[in-house]
C-alpha cells in the first residue's frame, strides 16, 4: 500500500447550449440583464462540469468572483474540445474563436456570447476601481491560457515530469494569477503560492481525467444514425519518463484499465510530485504568517509578467493583509489536497477514487482557519 505520507520533500458534463440572446452578435454595451444571464450561464456549467470550482467560488472576494466564474468556465470549455470535436482541425478553429474573442473583449467590442459578456463586465469594472493599467495583464495570461490548451489539443502523453509541470503552471496557475489580478491583489508571495498550488492542480487534473481519456469515445451518429467517427481516440497523458521506468504501456491502460501492469507506481510516482507543491505552498504559508521569509526564492520573479508583484516587497504587515483578503483564492490547494487523500485510499488506482462529500466541509474550515 502506497502512502504520499512516506514521500515528498516539499518541493509541489454535459455541455449546455448558451442563451441564444448571447451568441455570436457583437455589441459595446451589455445590459443588466445579459449580464446575469452570462452569469447564470458560467455557474450552471461550474456546477455540473467543474464543482470544486463551484464551491471555491463562493470563497473567492466578491471583487473577483465574476472574472473567476468566466475564467473557470473558458477553461472548462478549453479543456472540454479534445473530447467534443471530431479532429484536431477544428479544435484549432476554435481555439481562434477563443482567441478572437479575447481580443475583442479587451478592445470593448465583446461577443454576445455568455463567457465574454461576463468577462468584459468584470474588465470593465477592476478598470472602474482600480484604472486600466490593472488589466494590462490579464490579456497575456488569457492568451496563454489558450496558446497552451491548443498545444496539448492532440492529448499526447508529456515528454517529461517536468513538463507536466510546465503545463500546469501556464494553465490551473495562470488562472489563479488573473484572480488575483482581477480582484486586484499583487504580491509576489501571493503569486508565489499560486504557482506551487497551480501546478498541483494541473498534476491533479491529469491523473483525474486518466479514467475519462483512457475509456473507448462515444461514436459519431449522422442524421440517419448511421456511425461517422468518433470524436477520439484513447489516450494517456501520464508522463512518458515515469511510465518508462515504471515499465508502463498506454496499450496495457487501455486493454485492461486498472489492471495494467505499473499502473499504481506511475500514478503513485506522479502524485507524489503534485503532494510536494502542496507541502511546499503549506509551509511557505506558514512562513509568511509568522512574519517570516517564504523559505525559497520564486523561478518565476524575474519574469515581465510577475513585475507587479516583485517591484515592491511588502512588509510584515502587508503580506497578513494580503493572504487574508486572497486568502479564497488559494482553496484550489485544499480541492487537489482533497483529492490527492481519495487517490492514496484507493491504493492510487485512478479508476477506484470515490467523490468526495467532505469538500464542501474542508473548505469552509480552511477558509475559517487560514489553513491550506
Amino acid at each position: 500500500m502506497y502512502s504520499l505520507r512516506t514521500v515528498g520533500n516539499g518541493v509541489k458534463r454535459a455541455h449546455r447550449r448558451a442563451p441564444r440572446l448571447l451568441r455570436r452578435e457583437v455589441s459595446t454595451k451589455h445590459g443588466a440583464d445579459d449580464v446575469n444571464q452570462a452569469r447564470q450561464y458560467c455557474l450552471n456549467q461550474l456546477r455540473h462540469g467543474d464543482y470544486d470550482a463551484y464551491l471555491i467560488r463562493h470563497f473567492v472576494p466578491s471583487s473577483g468572483r465574476d472574472a473567476y466564474d468566466a475564467l473557470r468556465t473558458l477553461n472548462l470549455e478549453l479543456a472540454r474540445l479534445p473530447e467534443t470535436v471530431s479532429n484536431p482541425a477544428i479544435g484549432r478553429f476554435r481555439m481562434q474563436f477563443w482567441r478572437d474573442t479575447i481580443n475583442n473583449v479587451f478592445a470593448g467590442t465583446p461577443p454576445r456570447e455568455p463567457i465574454s459578456v461576463l468577462l468584459h463586465n468584470a474588465i470593465q469594472n477592476l478598470t472602474t476601481r482600480a484604472g486600466g493599467s490593472s488589466v494590462s495583464s490579464l490579456k497575456f495570461w488569457l492568451l496563454r491560457l489558450i496558446n497552451t490548451r491548443e498545444r496539448h489539443m492532440e492529448n499526447k502523453p508529456y515528454p517529461t515530469l517536468a513538463s507536466l509541470e510546465d503545463y500546469s503552471e501556464n494553465t490551473y496557475a495562470t488562472l489563479m494569477y488573473m484572480t488575483l489580478g482581477a480582484m486586484p491583489l499583487q504580491s509576489v508571495h501571493m503569486d508565489h503560492l499560486a504557482s506551487h498550488i497551480g501546478k498541483a492542480c494541473g498534476i491533479v487534473a491529469t491523473l483525474r481525467g486518466i479514467p475519462v481519456l483512457a475509456a473507448p469515445s462515444q461514436p459519431i451518429r449522422g442524421p440517419a444514425g448511421q456511425g461517422v467517427g468518433s470524436t477520439r481516440s484513447p489516450a494517456l497523458l501520464l508522463p512518458l519518463d515515469v511510465m518508462a521506468e515504471t515499465g508502463l504501456k498506454e496499450e496495457d491502460v487501455f486493454r485492461y484499465g486498472p489492471n495494467a501492469e505499473g499502473l499504481q507506481d506511475a500514478v503513485f510516482q506522479v502524485a507524489t510530485r503534485a503532494n510536494d507543491h502542496l507541502i511546499t505552498a503549506r509551509e511557505m504559508l506558514k512562513n509568511l504568517q509568522a512574519g517570516e521569509a517564504p523559505g525559497h526564492d520564486y523561478e518565476h520573479q524575474e519574469e515581465p509578467e510577475h513585475a507587479h508583484a516583485t517591484s515592491s516587497l511588502h512588509g510584515e504587515e502587508d503580506t497578513a493583509a494580503d493572504i487574508r483578503r486572497g486568502f479564497g483564492v488559494l482553496l484550489e490547494a485544499v480541492a487537489a489536497g482533497d483529492y490527492l487523500k481519495r487517490l492514496e485510499s484507493a491504493n492510487f488506482d485512478p479508476f477506484r477514487v470515490r467523490s468526495s462529500w467532505k469538500l464542501p466541509w474542508s473548505l469552509w474550515r480552511a477558509a475559517k482557519r487560514r489553513e491550506i
